[in-house]
């Protein structure tokens, strides 16, 4: 039998004091609210009383730590997947508003719709997708969780919906340890189902996703 239902969870706040976008890069952890806001998010999940049948995770660092508190209520190991990682940046480690200031870098803004400073939207959609494919079918029972990060997880919402891949960062509705939940219809579509919040963002810091 597959999965009932498939949870996309943004990880939590990162400790990042430079306020730098942090991409792929490693050593950048969750802070000891981040650490909270994901214990919530499990917590929120667990309160569903929906049993977990499977808990999949980014291979960063922060996506890893996010899953922790899954793993510890859920009683179940966390499995890496490279294919909901957070997509490759050309500012990884800038500050934007520094790199934006600097006409070197406008270029990378020539085809947004690409987008033409990262790794492709149509590509992130692809691989989340084949990602989500593959632990719904290989859950056995109760639901699946995809801890993973802000664009991979907007980006699938979007192809869900039929929206435009194009679109504002600024503007996207995937907060920290948000959950996006989603269905696979017998005609092989997803369909949305929910999305909430659970987490307490009262200053929370969220300035490095790509």
């Amino acid at each position: 039998m597959p999965a009932d239902r498939l949870h996309l969870v943004r990880h939590g706040e990162v400790h990042n004091p430079g306020r730098v976008l942090y991409g792929r890069l490693p050593g950048f952890g969750l802070s000891s609210d981040g650490r909270r806001m994901a214990r919530q998010a499990a917590e929120y999940v667990q309160g569903l009383e929906r049993p977990i049948g499977q808990l999949v995770c980014s291979p960063l660092q922060r996506a890893r730590e996010s899953a922790e508190p899954f793993a510890e209520l859920f009683e179940i190991d966390p499995s890496v997947d490279e294919r909901v990682i957070e997509p490759t940046n050309v500012f990884e480690g800038r500050r934007m508003n520094r790199a934006m200031a600097n006409p070197v870098n406008w270029l990378h803004l020539r085809k947004p719709d690409l987008p033409s400073w990262g790794e492709p939207y149509a590509q992130v959609v692809e691989r989340m997708d084949a990602a989500m494919r593959d632990a719904w079918k290989s859950t056995e029972s109760g639901d699946a969780v995809i801890v993973s990060h802000q664009l991979p997880i907007w980006i699938t919402h979007l192809a869900i919906t039929g929206g435009r891949l194009r679109h504002n960062p600024t503007q996207r509705r995937c907060a920290l340890s948000s959950i996006t939940s989603v269905e696979l219809g017998e005609d092989g579509t997803w369909t949305e189902v929910a999305y909430v919040e659970p987490a307490s963002l009262s200053g929370a810091v969220d300035v490095g996703a790509v």
